[in-house]
């Protein structure tokens, strides 16, 4: 359905696309994950006809944006991380206008845009300006423009940016929804987002892909090291000396640091609880958390981003 190949988008000589390559499937939901600055709005301005790549190409149902750049964008919706919306219009007579912006018929705009209205449940505020309605329904607004042509494939950039919680899921439900019967790519840099939401993640920093697969399947690269969170009462300076003890002991992570405690993050290569309340007692230390963690997308994407960044140096 979408294919990407060896994109590049260059400034001056600041990359922010460099060489990227996916595909999403029909019927999938894909999530763009990444940082802020990672590349995500640019890839998704050039697979929408926004932006042209200084190279690679973008198909989207086997056309190709350099045989008929048009027939591409007559396939996708787009939503915009900013909705193109028109505070002083009203809700109806704003999609009226997409819809003829869109060549649909004027015979068939009425049955169109109230049909993107049921989709996207704002059929309650149809009659009001679009300045007085509330972020979540202007956001279900630029959802409704995005659907008013029946596209195959929806793009939504940043789609719950600024929502308030119960927005959010609302959005989210939403997505899901219209996903039943569209290809969606959602670009995002809200890990519980793909995980509610994605069927696949594609994670991009400094204009790369650096993994893809299922939440499922990212998590599982974090699976070799083990955490936990562990507050410990007694001598900083020993404290840290005597971690290393621990065994497996990788390394870890201060968290927070009070007159006589440490508050840290021990990674290690086995399971070690026990051994951690065992290490406390022998060294005269006292615990007062003592956490497993369990390995998040979250996780996964810091352990991920940072490894590039290190890599990088």
């Amino acid at each position: 359905m979408i294919e990407i190949a060896n994109l590049v988008k260059k400034y001056d000589t600041f990359y922010a696309v460099s060489d990227v390559s996916f595909s999403v499937r029909k019927g999938e939901i894909v999530g763009f994950l990444g940082p802020n600055g990672a590349g995500k709005t640019t890839t998704m301005r050039i697979l929408t006809g926004y932006l042209p790549p200084d190279s690679g190409n973008v198909t989207v149902n086997d056309i190709s944006i350099y045989d008929d750049a048009l027939a591409v964008k007559q396939a996708i919706g787009y939503l915009p991380e900013s909705a193109p919306l028109y505070g002083d219009m009203m809700v109806d007579e704003y999609l009226s206008f997409i819809a003829r912006a869109r060549g649909i018929q004027s015979d068939q705009v009425d049955a169109t845009i109230r049909q993107a209205a049921r989709k996207t449940g704002i059929e309650s505020v149809f009659k009001k300006n679009i300045d007085e309605l509330s972020k979540g329904f202007r956001q279900r607004v630029g959802l409704a423009q995005a659907l008013l042509h029946d596209p195959e494939v929806l793009v939504l950039d940043e789609p719950t940016s600024g929502l308030d919680p119960i927005q959010i899921q609302e959005i989210r439900r939403l997505i899901r929804e219209i996903g039943k019967e569209k290809t969606i790519i959602l670009s995002t840099h809200i890990m519980q987002e793909v995980e509610a939401v994605c069927d696949r993640v594609l994670i991009i920093n400094k204009g790369k892909i650096i993994a893809e697969g299922t939440p499922a399947e990212l998590r599982a690269r974090s699976q070799g090291h083990n955490s936990l969170t562990i507050t410990v009462h007694g001598n900083k300076e020993k404290v840290r000396q005597l971690l290393p003890s621990l065994p497996g002991f990788l390394e870890f992570h201060e968290l927070r640091e009070g007159e006589d405690f440490l508050q840290m993050v021990v990674t290690s290569q086995d399971r070690i609880a026990k051994q951690v309340f065992q290490w406390a007692v022998d060294n005269q230390f006292s615990l007062s958390e003592l956490n497993e963690r369990t390995v998040s997308l979250e996780d996964m994407f810091l352990e991920l981003t940072h490894e590039e960044t290190e890599a990088s140096r």
